[in-house]
């Protein structure tokens, strides 16, 4: 493949995404954005339980 037709092709693809707008109906911003936060924060405590010496 050239690289013409395969960023014709993803320029096909990426306009057909427009028009659902990429966001499923169940999916939940708040709740996506929440699971993030805690399990970073998760990370961060167990990281500073192993860090004791410092």
């Amino acid at each position: 493949m050239s690289f013409h037709s395969t960023a014709a092709q993803l320029v096909t693809l990426a306009a057909e995404g427009e028009e659902h707008g990429g966001n499923h109906e169940s999916l939940s911003p708040y709740l996506t954005g929440g699971g993030a936060l805690f399990a970073l924060l998760l990370l961060l405590w167990i990281t500073t339980r192993f860090n004791r010496d410092r």
